[in-house]
């Protein structure tokens, strides 16, 4: 897994001093967390997340659209002027799958460098793969022999199997130690972004959600096949890292809005995740609309999201889903901390409330 190349932009008095910034722009979001070391990993200071659809229409044309390109890079700009006033000193900032697929993806990251001055870099899946695992494999089970981990994104979703940490192997995240426990990995070129441009999102009937289903496992049936002979204990479980699940978490908690200190390690019960699926399919496009955690911005994107997750738990069967709201930007902060030395090996990642 390729989980290097962080930059650095300038140096600090000391750890504490240090202020590190991490940034994924995805297909769908544009996501920014800003950092300081601590003794519990890491405490955020500021962070930011907009839904930008930098990926609309990129399946039918093959490129960026200006207005994408327009509301990508208001939505930097924002970042940009974060990371002036925190005086970040260490920064990683990558976009995704949007950029890698675009024909004027590489044209577009130049453009965000003039007029923004950030330096974006177009990471391979490979990479994605690696530091989602990095961001939230601390939420695995530790006595699973092995562990499916997904992350749902908006053009591309990222599987990975994961094995179980040796008793003296450092389970804090590091880079290291995580590359040593993947076994397999994928990226499948769908996202809950191209599966609804395909398939629609507004109105989902069941015969639209089952074939976005199996659309989803023919894509996955070679990892799956890979898959197949690793070994699965009694405590087998998925862990899932993206807006889908996080949302159906919401769902079942029945939360009025968001509420990530709930949602962060909670575990679902396969029943549980089959009543979630079952709420938001039974609702129509402006009850999904008006839902605290669903809102106008993801309406027409998660029952896609779900028809993935669907896809998943029917070629891995587990009891269990462990929630994870963390991912490719904690990773990046884990690893930049790792690289300069300020990584507490026992941590877990903490957030700001």
């Amino acid at each position: 897994m390729g989980l290097d190349n962080a930059t650095p932009q300038a140096s600090g008095s000391g750890p504490t001093d240090r202020c590190y910034a991490a940034l994924d722009l995805g297909t769908n979001n544009c996501r920014l967390l800003i950092a300081r070391p601590a003794p519990a990993g890491f405490r955020v200071i500021d962070s930011f997340s907009r839904i930008v659809r930098l990926g609309e229409g990129l399946g039918q044309s093959g490129r960026l659209c200006p207005q994408a390109i327009e509301r990508t890079l208001s939505a930097l700009h924002v970042c940009r002027d974060k990371l002036d006033s925190r005086r970040v000193t260490r920064t990683r900032l990558i976009a995704t799958e949007a950029c890698r697929a675009a024909d004027n993806g590489a044209a577009f990251i130049d453009r965000v460098a003039v007029q923004t001055g950030l330096q974006l870099e177009i990471v391979d899946r490979e990479t994605e793969a690696g530091l989602a695992t990095a961001g939230c494999a601390a939420l695995a089970d530790d006595r699973a022999e092995g562990v499916l981990l997904f992350d749902i994104g908006g053009g591309s979703s990222e599987v990975v199997w994961l094995t179980r940490a040796s008793d003296t192997e450092n389970r804090s995240g590091e880079h290291e130690g995580i590359r040593d426990r993947i076994r397999l990995w994928t990226s499948l070129r769908l996202g809950v972004v191209s599966l609804a441009e395909s398939f629609g999102g507004r109105i989902v009937t069941p015969a639209v959600f089952e074939a976005m289903v199996a659309y989803v496992t023919v894509e996955m049936k070679e990892f799956a096949e890979r898959a197949r002979s690793e070994m699965r204990c009694s405590r087998f479980h998925l862990l899932g890292t993206s807006g889908t699940v996080t949302t159906l978490a919401g769902v079942h908690l029945n939360l009025p809005r968001y509420d990530r200190r709930r949602v962060d390690g909670l575990w679902m019960s396969h029943a549980d995740v089959d009543e979630a699926i079952a709420r938001l399919r039974n609702m129509s496009f402006d009850a999904r609309v008006a839902h605290g955690c669903i809102g106008p911005d993801r309406a027409d994107l998660v029952l896609a999201g779900c028809a993935i997750f669907e896809a998943i738990r029917r070629a891995f069967p587990s009891e269990r889903v462990r929630i994870a709201d963390r991912g490719l930007r904690e990773g990046l902060l884990m690893q930049m901390m790792a690289a300069d030395g300020v990584w507490c090996r026992d941590a877990q990642t903490s957030r700001m409330q």
